[in-house]
């Protein structure tokens, strides 16, 4: 019996260890790098005052695992302008359990928004 319960332990220890990690707060590495980028791209003013950042959203998109403890992750940032206006980026960069920030960050701005999928799903949860 306690044999059983040292290999359970051991397998809910690696299962654990396992976990994909987090990197998608708004105070994270892809929301910090988009930020950065999408300043010195003329997107955002220098001093930050047409963004309110309490509003920043930061979704994973998705996480691939490429090597013993690695990962390849994609994220959703959006920023809200004080006028309105969202801007929206895409970033992908490597990312490990001890560190967000294991490579560069690639930025993807997004233009334009087709469809009306994401007002559908809102309409949704109001009900």
């Amino acid at each position: 019996m306690r044999f059983l319960v040292i290999i359970v332990s051991m397998l809910w220890a690696s299962v654990a260890l396992a976990d994909v990690p987090y990197c998608s707060g708004p105070e994270g590495w892809p929301a910090a790098m988009a930020h950065v980028h999408l300043k010195n791209a003329g997107l955002i003013k220098p001093d930050n005052s047409d963004i309110d950042f309490s509003r920043t959203k930061v979704t994973r998109i998705t996480s691939e695992k490429i090597g013993k403890d690695l990962y390849r992750q994609v994220h959703l940032v959006t920023f809200l302008k004080r006028s309105g206006e969202l801007l929206q980026a895409i970033t992908v960069n490597e990312v490990s359990s001890q560190e967000c920030s294991m490579s560069g960050v690639d930025i993807f701005t997004i233009n334009a928004k087709y469809g009306d999928y994401t007002k559908n799903i809102e309409s949704h949860n109001k009900n």
